[in-house]
């Protein structure tokens, strides 16, 4: 018998059922404890950034947003996937959504948290910064969901308030804003852009 938590893992067979535009089904067989094989239903995404946007005020630049598989519209990061292909560097693309979701720049940057969606049954990894010496920029012109977004100053404190009471319900919006309040109170060091990302997901980009 081997000792508890030192089992691998290791996939015995795998096959992709779906491939669409933004993510891949993949059903693996897995070797368990004892032997058993199990299949494991994998979504393949793209990885994902978003942004906490703070001005010289504390106010976080945040948008409300309808996104149709909960039929609401949510208030949430600007945030965007990393769909430029396997190579996309993720400041860049942060940079790229911040623009086009606030018509905002940022001189300062930093991660402020790292995410993994919902590893139970998915890949998708996102990956958070915080940007801070905020300038605008010209009016980008939006389309679909993007079109219809409003832009909300909110104050860290009531930004706080707001996912305590369940009125930010968007996981990535909830995961950023309470991470920058717990890095303020806690005077913790910020990690440099360039810091590695262990879980950031290849193998959807990789298809493409």
């Amino acid at each position: 018998m081997t000792e508890q938590g030192s089992h691998e893992f290791v996939t015995r067979s795998s096959e992709v059922e779906y491939t669409g535009a933004i993510l891949a089904l993949r059903v693996d067989e897995v070797e368990m404890p004892g032997g058993r094989l199990a299949k494991r239903e994998v979504v393949e995404h793209h990885g994902a950034v978003a942004v906490v946007a703070r001005d010289a005020d504390g106010r976080i630049a945040m948008i409300r947003q309808y996104r149709h598989p909960v039929g609401r519209r949510l208030l949430e990061l600007p945030a965007g996937l990393l769909d430029g292909g396997p190579d996309e560097d993720p400041l860049s693309a942060a940079q790229r959504e911040l623009a086009e979701e606030t018509d905002l720049a940022a001189d300062r940057w930093r991660v402020l948290v790292d995410l993994v969606v919902s590893p139970g049954f998915t890949d998708e990894a996102l990956r958070v910064y915080l940007a801070e010496g905020l300038h605008q920029l010209d009016a980008a012109e939006r389309e679909d969901e993007e079109a219809d977004l409003v832009l909300e100053w909110v104050p860290l404190a009531e930004a706080v308030r707001l996912a305590l009471s369940g009125e930010i319900v968007n996981a990535t919006a909830a995961a950023g804003v309470l991470a920058v309040a717990a890095a303020e109170s806690t005077g913790t060091v910020l990690r440099a852009t360039d810091a590695p990302w262990r879980d950031q997901p290849t193998a959807f980009a990789g298809r493409s």
